[in-house]
């Protein structure tokens, strides 16, 4: 049995000690993921400009996600105060922006944009832009939710795999100049799978992690980002997959994974634990980190949560941040 230091976080956080905030120390998180060495990015500069809140118990509520660049400006969190009265707290601007202000891609002759959907296995969807007088420019994808960026190539094309979120799937490409280029295709396969979404901007550091079937850290069945199984297996039932999306050597890039798990094909039943985590690095330490995840119910609705929460100073740097509850554990009835 491994040991572990845990710390419990108790009116230290902002907005997230009800999703079950635990930091675990350098010395767990080396015997969990491995010593993957100093790889921090350029650290995500601090946004936030609301104060601080010293409270004991927040709760996070659903938001309807408006589907734009920003995340709703009305209150995402209750806060449960000693005498049981619930009082809103407004969260602070998000910083999870879309695509720069207008000019910021560089100027072009006019163009024919275009893009084109095609749903392929595991209720993906191929897409592919072509904008010729827009190389190498950045560009944001939109759909039913979740954001995240790209970059067309060196002849204004970009082609990428997209998890769909709705059958009906409508996909908006986007770059800072006000053009882009609208796609929809129907993605009837969606209702035989499961999907949940995590989506941050910049240097935060989050990551799912799936845990299949009583899998531990390490096992087979546990799906991250440096293992995040095969679309195939999701095809024919045998396991989830785990899809990251955006590029993240653009400048204050949106970035999203994706879990998918066969819910029709899959065999076997039981639970998949489903957790957000982040390593405290150089990069993210002492920043307020925000994040978002979306997550498709049975019913085709899509529930959304909000996260805002300190990251721990520097000193703590090694350590990983586990938040259990930002996503929803799956339960798998099995053929």
């Amino acid at each position: 049995m491994r040991k572990q230091q845990i710390l419990t976080v108790a009116g230290t956080l902002a907005c997230a000690i009800g999703i079950g905030f635990v930091m675990q120390s350098t010395d767990t998180a080396k015997q969990r993921y491995g010593d993957q060495g100093d790889t921090a990015p350029k650290a995500l500069e601090d946004k936030a400009t609301s104060a601080m809140l010293d409270v004991q118990q927040i709760k996070l509520t659903s938001a309807a996600f408006k589907g734009d660049d920003d995340l709703p400006e009305t209150p995402a969190f209750a806060v449960s105060a000693p005498d049981e009265n619930l009082i809103k707290v407004r969260a602070p601007q998000s910083v999870l922006e879309g695509p720069p202000t207008p000019g910021a891609a560089t100027p072009a002759p006019a163009c024919d944009i275009t893009a084109q959907a095609h749903a392929v296995a595991a209720a993906m969807v191929d897409l592919r832009l072509e904008a010729a007088c827009l190389p190498n420019e950045r560009v944001t994808v939109h759909h039913n939710g979740m954001i995240f960026t790209e970059t067309t190539n060196d002849k204004g094309i970009l082609d990428t795999t997209v998890p769909a979120l709705t059958q009906d799937a409508m996909f908006i490409l986007a770059f800072g100049n006000g053009e882009g280029a609208v796609a929809q295709v129907k993605v009837e396969e969606l209702a035989d799978y499961n999907r949940a979404v995590l989506q941050w901007k910049g240097s935060a550091g989050f990551e799912i992690h799936a845990r299949e079937f009583g899998a531990n850290y390490g096992d087979a069945g546990h799906h991250w980002r440096d293992a995040p199984g095969e679309i195939a297996d999701a095809v024919i039932g045998r396991s989830g997959v785990l899809t990251r999306h955006g590029n993240s050597m653009v400048s204050d890039p949106l970035l999203a994974e994706v879990y998918t798990f066969p819910k029709a094909a899959s065999e076997q039943s039981g639970k998949v634990s489903l957790s957000v985590e982040a390593e405290i690095t150089q990069a993210n330490c002492g920043i307020e980190a925000e994040a978002q995840s979306l997550q498709l119910e049975a019913d085709g609705q899509i529930k959304t949560q909000d996260l805002i929460l300190s990251v721990p100073p520097c000193d703590a740097v090694g350590s990983f941040l586990v938040l259990n509850n930002l996503l929803q554990d799956l339960k798998v009835a099995g053929k």
